[in-house]
């Protein structure tokens, strides 16, 4: 009994370790309602929510309100006896019309708001979103910003926490390493799409939701009228990661975000290597444990040994190989629809990471990958 006692106790502590407070632009404390809107989009979904759970009310109570009258009203305990017809063709006219004429009424402001979220047209900026298992790729590929392209994955931080069952923060599991950065009071057309399988793009204050799906694009859009930073999630069961794929959009003023992509472009020119340069093995296994924390660790693990359907890169076939283009062919091309491919990575960074898996852990190859041996598989 006492031990029980123990437990409930520690389980109490447990929680009131971890007071949870409303999260700005993230979901809030026993929410009911949806989230505060920051778009016009929004705004206009939310109004038309309310407008079809008034008109539903409405209709729920007209209807249960005559049947429940009429029981009542008419039961068999005070003599009424049921009437006995057949046809009336008042009577279907008229439930026949009153429904068209409510399903018009809820037809029209939908269809406004629908074709509104869809026209992606004159945007200032167009980014492209890619899912993988599991992060999210950013691509600017027009207006101010363009060229710039990132990874955007679960702060390693966020991952230690759930590994170790001690959840901390009002961002659990909502912190990522590079957050998607736009101007405010700016249209944003988001075009998505995947690398391995279905993932969702969702950013709930925008009121946005778009499928991302292999081999295909699809579109969406808004414009955030409030600087601040704002939360989604991929909402398509995209594997055992799933809920590592958080969505962090800072919102930030015109003049804040020239100076992130002036900052931005510059970190890409630094990292845009020469690769025909000869790199050092030292050289190459410091740069290639950094590639590897930063998108290999969340599935193959710090230690190299992976789980699950991951395969363990610790005494690896391909990584064993002596044939260095079994494991650079991997990384470009991925495998068995489980490994993505990584060609968004450097040439550079792809020979950095390989280098440091084939002499890392029990792996002793002594092998050397140079970024033009890379260059030449990537062609």
């Amino acid at each position: 009994m006492s031990r029980h006692v123990g437990v409930a106790a520690l389980c109490l502590l447990a929680q009131a370790s971890w007071a949870v407070n409303d999260l700005p632009g993230g979901p809030a404390v026993n929410q009911l309602d949806l989230h505060v809107p920051v778009t016009k989009i929004a705004a206009a979904q939310q109004s038309l929510h309310y407008l079809m759970l008034y008109i539903c009310t409405a209709i729920f109570v007209a209807v249960f309100g005559v049947m429940f009258y009429s029981v009542y009203k008419h039961r068999k305990s005070k003599g009424h006896k049921a009437a006995d017809f057949h046809e009336s063709t008042t009577v279907e006219i008229i439930w026949t019309v009153i429904p068209f004429l409510i399903v018009i009424g809820m037809a029209l402001p939908a269809t406004k708001v629908i074709v509104a979220q869809k026209d992606t047209t004159n945007s200032d900026l167009t980014i492209k979103v890619t899912g993988y298992q599991w992060k999210w790729g950013y691509d600017y590929i027009k207006g101010e910003g363009e060229g710039i392209a990132f990874l955007s994955t679960l702060d390693a931080s966020q991952r230690a926490l759930s590994d170790a069952g001690t959840p901390q923060g009002d961002n659990y599991l909502l912190k990522v390493d590079h957050p998607l950065v736009v101007p405010v009071d700016k249209k944003i057309r988001i075009i998505t799409t995947a690398n391995d399988v279905i993932h969702s793009f969702m950013v709930p204050a925008f009121g946005i939701k778009q499928d991302a799906i292999p081999g295909f694009v699809r579109d969406t859009w808004f414009r955030a009228e409030k600087i601040g930073d704002y939360y989604g999630q991929c909402v398509e069961l995209c594997g055992k990661e799933h809920a590592y794929m958080p969505i962090h959009v800072r919102v930030v003023s015109a003049e804040h975000y020239a100076l992130w992509v002036a900052e931005r472009q510059k970190e890409l020119q630094a990292k845009a290597d020469d690769p025909t340069k000869v790199w050092t093995q030292d050289e190459l296994l410091a740069r290639g444990e950094k590639v590897y924390t930063a998108n290999c660790a969340a599935c193959h693990q710090p230690n190299g040994k992976g789980g699950g359907a991951i395969k363990p890169l610790d005494g690896s076939a391909a990584v064993l190989s002596e044939d260095k283009t079994v494991e650079v062919n991997v990384l470009l091309n991925g495998q068995n629809n489980i490994m993505p491919a990584w060609r968004q990575l450097s040439d550079t960074e792809i020979a950095a990471v390989i280098t440091f898996t084939k002499n890392h852990w029990s792996n002793k190859t002594g092998q050397t990958v140079q970024p033009s041996e890379v260059l030449a598989a990537r062609k």
